[in-house]
């Protein structure tokens, strides 16, 4: 199985399929020369970006993130203020140090190449990356695909599925399989979860690392919160969160019973406002829909009486079993089934991780997922001059709205309801299949087209 910390990374915006991806598949390109003893013969490169990688590369930051693995950064290490610096150094010397140490020709302009409309056949964001010697003659091609949430397999992977998988005491692969193992074990679900990720840590460094997740978040709400200005992109979109905060800091708390939601909505206007700008966010499974969980977390902290760091743990695993059904059962790349794999993703584990920690019963949380991806079916991904502002940063705050009445909906019931998450998830895939690429992350149909840039 996948493991939760597969799915709420450290990375940076503002797309974990065409940003975070990108920069992990060019890091491990220069780690497959470097184990192959090929770095010093290597003189220059080749980078060919395919699909929605090479039809929106440049909007969602995809050139760069090359550059930057290619440099040997990481996306959960990188410093984003640093990267301005780090990219125009590359570009004024036409030269780059792979993985920081061997000097290559390399002018991003020209050697990495986007293809608008072709793509590889494995996957739509697909890469290839090819090391030249001095006299221009290719050592040695690779090829990577960007599936999603910032998960990246290459040429010899695609065809396996997932990576990163592990072998777990209480494996699922179905919402039906979880449902039944929680019956019979009489457990949680997030207690079920954490039997399965201390296969891999203990059960105090996964506490640890999932508080640690936790901050993370925080701290991009709260930077958040206080940037002003407009987002990078000819969109020139002015940031909101900050003026709103103002605002609803000053009134009265008694003044307005739905003040709540406007709460949640800059929670996630917030992240994703930082996310378009290029820093520093957890996918949650995705970048494009980082905002969701975070604002409905933020949300049990300020609104849900009793909240600690034990229900941080138990919502984060909750929503990481979901999330894992998502991304086995279907997916959670905007590139594959629109932005229903995405904010429909993160909607069903923020309704699931809330009900979890309001006192709900493995069926009541099974419910709340299935509301949330339910009434997310058919959600194109159609970003306006393909940068991840346009529809995404609003689409996050309706989405953490609507995770909590699909929480609170479950929690009024008794978990019994006509349409099953399992059926929800291949809903999702099938939708995906059926939709024409133009709806899937490449700008070229929806509101993209309907939308004056300028």
């Amino acid at each position: 199985m996948i493991s939760v910390f597969e799915l709420f990374k450290v990375g940076i915006g503002p797309s974990s399929s065409h940003t975070v991806g990108p920069m992990r598949a060019a890091r491990r390109f220069v780690a497959w020369l470097a184990d192959r003893d090929l770095l010093q013969q290597t003189a220059g490169l080749r980078v060919e970006l395919f699909g929605s990688l090479g039809a929106t590369g440049r909007g969602h930051g995809t050139v760069g993130a090359v550059v930057l693995g290619l440099l040997g950064e990481h996306p959960e290490t990188v410093d984003p203020d640093a990267v301005p610096e780090l990219l125009a150094a590359v570009a004024a010397d036409a030269t780059l140090l792979l993985a920081g140490r061997h000097a290559v020709t390399f002018n991003p302009d020209q050697d990495i190449v986007l293809y608008v409309g072709p793509r590889l056949a494995q996957h739509s964001n697909g890469m290839r990356f090819t090391a030249l010697d001095a006299s221009g003659q290719s050592i040695l091609r690779r090829e990577y695909f960007s599936v999603g949430g910032g998960f990246v397999l290459d040429e010899d992977e695609i065809g396996g599925g997932q990576p990163h998988v592990t072998t777990v005491p209480l494996p699922f692969r179905s919402a039906a399989e979880l449902l039944a193992l929680t019956e019979e074990k009489g457990l949680r679900i997030s207690d079920l979860m954490l039997a399965n990720e201390t296969s891999l840590r203990t059960a105090d460094e996964v506490r640890d690392e999932l508080l640690a997740v936790w901050t993370v978040m925080q701290e991009c709400v709260d930077r958040g919160l206080l940037a002003t200005g407009v987002l990078p992109g000819p969109l020139r979109v002015r940031r909101r969160a900050a003026a709103l905060h103002v605002k609803l800091a000053a009134e009265p708390a008694d003044t307005d019973p739905l003040q709540v939601m406007d709460w949640v909505a800059l929670y996630a206007l917030s992240v994703n406002e930082e996310n378009a700008a290029g820093g520093r966010v957890v996918t949650a499974p995705t970048n494009g829909a980082a905002g969701v969980v975070p604002a409905v977390l933020h949300y049990c902290r300020d609104f849900v009486p009793g909240f600690d760091d034990d229900a941080v743990v138990r919502f984060l695993l909750t929503a990481g079993a979901v999330g894992i059904l998502c991304k086995t059962n279907a997916s959670i790349s905007g590139a594959e089934v629109g932005c229903q794999g995405e904010v429909g993703s993160a909607c069903a584990m923020a309704a699931a991780g809330l009900t979890e920690v309001l006192g709900g019963t493995p069926s009541q949380v099974e419910n709340a997922a299935e509301i949330g991806i339910e009434h997310n079916l058919g959600l194109t991904c159609d970003p306006v001059g393909g940068l991840v502002q346009i529809p995404c940063i609003e689409r996050n705050a309706v989405a953490s709205v609507k995770a909590i009445v699909a929480a609170r909906m479950a929690l009024r019931g008794d978990g019994t309801h006509h349409v099953g998450l399992d059926t929800a998830i291949k809903t999702m895939r099938d939708t995906g299949a059926d939709m024409a690429d133009k709806y899937k992350e490449t700008a070229l149909g929806g509101l993209a087209l309907n939308v004056v840039e300028c």
